[in-house]
This record gives structure tokens, sequence and C-alpha cells, in this order.
């Protein structure tokens, strides 16, 4: 006899309620680009419509809150998939993605030990592969997919820990380690300020370097500093290079900085997690050397893949420095190797034990679309970032600031304003991008670049046209002025 619980269903209504859920996603999909990119309601909106009530007593109808699920969800997110969404870094996600995350919690494998996830963890490993490939990294780099660029770079920095500071750490903590030290520029993502804290080097360990006029990390200082550090008695141990930096889509100099790093017997790391698969583009191959010189690379597939969140990836040279940091063996676990073949168990390569399957939606979008593919929207993103700031630079309203990668950054400048008048434009400029965040016709982000405060768009988004781009310059100026109408209204 079969086990009813509240919680089962048999087949035939798993396939009605499937089929209503996908019409309604096909619907949606269908007409995304109709919609608002945001509904810009507040939390003391949203909650009514959620309803007071404490935890249900007692079931409900399957259909009934599947439905309404979904409407809630369809009609009032912010909906980066939105070809006028360019805020932040988060990509339109992947149709194909959607369905295989609803493939992987059917299996629902614990892709934490072979034994558990025999056909999912191959497929990490040729994921794994692919996006090392990808990028073009010599074979033998392996690595692990984790959910996002601060995992993903804490796993490398954590690898990196391990093989470079003093072997008695991991036995006698970090405390024992005097002076360990790491460098980064300026325009590092935060993670590294997070790492230091939970890693027990602490935010002096942190030996920050200047960038340049393209925020780009200054290779001489960087140069200068670990030797004087190194006549100090401090104990450097990791340079961090950026492969597309948040604010601007900055690219060090991997070259040189992975030869310090051979010099001085450092980790040498790269973010790459925004910026790196545009290594997959021929003409860009130049801007990215050095990268098959890094001992670990951060890349995060659900940004500049197009892969549903959450999805990221540590890529480390030597796969044994992961091994070494992360493997341990309780008596408990019965997930050893067996005599004939090196078996993979993903929880020796990470934080994570239990892990879910992240691998298939990356899996099956590098098939569906392929190098190529990929090529060719990646190409199609830095082409219409490009666009947007020479529209910038066009626009007597508007300053163009920065492109590099797909990211531009660009000023608002009122008619009549001073242009030297920083403290007023870092103003109305702020007070812009609040109002484009809320009024569901685009959504930008922010940079301050040299106490310049500048709207931000980062296209990561396969659906964004170049008739979206002229849309959304029209918008901003559009909103620009009536800003500006209502400022001057309110003063008078």
């Amino acid at each position: 006899m079969k086990r009813i619980t509240p919680l089962s269903m048999n087949g035939d209504t798993f396939r009605t309620l499937g089929h209503e859920l996908v019409e309604r996603i096909a619907a949606f999909l269908d007409s995304i680009e109709d919609r608002p990119v945001t509904t810009g309601e507040s939390p003391a909106q949203l909650q009514p419509l959620l309803g007071n009530g404490g935890l249900p007593e007692h079931g409900m109808d399957a259909h009934k809150i599947l439905g309404a699920a979904a409407d809630f969800l369809f009609d009032h997110s912010l909906l980066n998939g939105h070809p006028k969404f360019s805020g932040y870094i988060t990509s339109s996600p992947t149709p194909i993605g959607a369905l295989a995350d609803m493939l992987a919690a059917t299996v629902n494998p614990n892709v934490g030990a072979n034994v558990l996830s025999p056909a999912a963890t191959e497929i990490e490993k040729q994921t794994i592969q692919w996006l090392a490939e990808l990028i073009g990294l010599p074979a033998g780099y392996g690595g692990v997919l984790v959910s996002g660029g601060n995992m993903a770079n804490f796993t490398a920095f954590l690898a990196g820990r391990t093989a470079k500071a003093p072997k008695q750490v991991k036995q006698e903590g970090i405390s024992s380690a005097q002076k360990l030290v790491v460098y980064c520029s300026k325009a590092t993502h935060t993670w590294i300020e997070k790492a230091v804290v939970l890693f027990g080097l602490g935010t002096n360990a942190v030996h920050w370097i200047e960038t340049d006029d393209h925020n780009r990390m200054d290779t001489v200082m960087l140069e200068r500093m670990i030797t004087e550090d190194l006549a100090k008695g401090f104990h450097p141990i990791m340079v961090i290079g950026n492969a597309g930096d948040v604010s601007t889509g900055a690219v060090d100099d991997l070259k040189t900085i992975g030869r310090l790093c051979k010099q001085h017997d450092l980790w040498f790391h790269i973010d790459g997690a925004y910026g790196i698969p545009a290594a997959v583009i021929p003409a860009l191959k130049p801007l990215f050397a050095g990268i098959e010189d890094a001992d670990s690379l951060a890349l995060d597939p659900h940004k500049w893949l197009y892969s549903p969140l959450e999805a990221g990836c540590t890529l480390v040279k030597d796969p044994n420095h992961l091994l070494e940091t992360f493997s341990s063996h309780p008596v408990y676990y019965n997930f050893g190797n067996d005599e004939q073949h090196l078996t993979v168990n993903y929880y020796e390569y990470g934080l994570q034990n239990s892990r879910g399957f992240r691998a298939l939606k990356v899996w099956l979008a590098l098939q569906q679309a392929g190098r190529k593919g990929y090529e060719d929207m990646i190409a199609e993103d830095i082409r219409l970032s490009k666009l947007m700031f020479t529209l910038a630079e066009q626009h007597t309203e508007l300053e163009a600031v920065t492109q590099c990668l797909s990211i531009t950054t660009f000023r608002y400048i009122p008619k009549g304003a001073d242009p030297a008048d920083s403290i007023y434009l870092n103003k109305i400029n702020e007070s812009l991008l609040n109002e484009l965040q809320h009024g569901g016709k685009v959504f930008m982000s922010n940079a301050v670049l040299k106490e310049r405060y500048c709207l931000r768009s980062c296209i990561v988004n396969f659906r964004t046209s170049e008739h979206d781009v002229m849309e959304i310059m029209d918008i901003v100026v559009e909103e620009g002025r009536k800003l500006v109408v209502k400022e001057r209204s309110l003063a008078s």
C-alpha cells in the first residue's frame, strides 16, 4: 500500500498543475517586455497581499496556492529578465535553465558525494571542464560550483590561504601566523572585506592598491608595496586581480600581476565573477592575457552566462589545493574512492556538504548555445553598451564617463547646470537613479567614480536590443527633466 500524505501528488494531478504553470510561465515570458521592470512597491504595500495570518493549521488546495504564487511573483517582482533591466550584474535567466531547475529538483540529488549523486556529479565535472575551456584556460583546471561570487571567491581565498600561509595554521589556527597580508585594488568587490574578517586575517591584512585612470590596479605600486612589506616582516600570501570590476568593468593587467606572484611565491587569484566570460571573444584575448597564470578564478554563470540564480564557480589550476583545504573523512561518511576509479566527492572541494544540483542549468545552456552562441551574445551585449556610451557622448544633457566590457557609466547634466558643481550634480543623479529604480520603465544602478555619482548600466541581458538602449537613454533624459522641474518648483 502506498503511503498517502498531505504532500503526496499522483501523476495526473502533477501533470495538470505542471501544464497550467508552464502555460502561465510561457505567457509571462512572451509578455515580459510589456510589463514594468518593477512595480516599485514597498514592503508595506506587499505584505497585505500575502495576508497577515499565521501558519495555516490545515493544508490548502495545491491548484489554488500554486496559481496564487505565480500571480504574486509575476505581478510584483523586479524582472531582471526584462530587456530594460541593466542594474547591478544579474542576467536575464535562460528559459532552459528554469526547466533545468525543475528537473534537478525532481531528482533532487545531493551533489556532495558521488554515491548520492552519480549522474549529477558527472554532469558537474563536465560543466566545470567546459567553463574552463570556454574562457581559454589550459587543461587541468578543476573546481566546484557554488552559490555566487562571494562563495566562489571565498572558496578560492581559503585554498590560497592554505597553500601560502604557514603549514601550522591548519592545526594551530590563524593566530599562529603573524602579519599575513593580501593585495587587491581599491576597485575590488566587498567580498574581500568579508573574507579577511570571516577567515581570521582581519581587515588590516588587506593592503589596498590604488587604481589608474581606467580603474585598473597600479602594478608599479603593487610591486613596491610587496617589497616594502617583506622588508617590514610581513608575510604576503595572495594578490587578487579583477577581470571586470563591478563599477566600470575594468580588467587589471593580469599578466604583470601573475609575474609578480611567481616572483614572490604568492597565490594569484582572479575575480572574474562578472567579466571573465568575455574571454570567449577572440578579439578580447589580449585584454585577458595572463588568466592562464592564475592559481584560482571566480566565475559566475548567473552573471554573464545567463543562468538562473544561483550559479557560481571556483576554478583552480591544481584541484588538489581544494582537497587540501576542505577534505575531511568523519567515520560516518561512507564516501570513499573505489579501487579502480578516482571518485569525486564535491563536499571535499568546498564549504558545503549537502549541495544542490546547480550544474544542470549551466550544462544544458552551454549545449543549447554552444561556444559560438555565447560569443555572439556577449559580443552583442558589449556592442550595445558601447552604443549607450556613444549616445551619452552625443547628448547635450548627458556626460559619458566610462565604458568597458558591457558596463557604461554616465551622468545627467541638466541644461544650464554648472558641470563643475559636483555637489549639485551628485545630488541630482542620485535622485534621478531613485526615480528610475522605482518608476518601472528602466532599472539601472550607480557607480561613484572619483567622487562623481554616476548612473551605471551593465548589459548582461540576451533580451536587450538596440531599440531598448535608445529608449533607455530617452527615458533617462525625460525623467531627469521632470526631476529638475519638480525640484525647482519645490524650491520656489
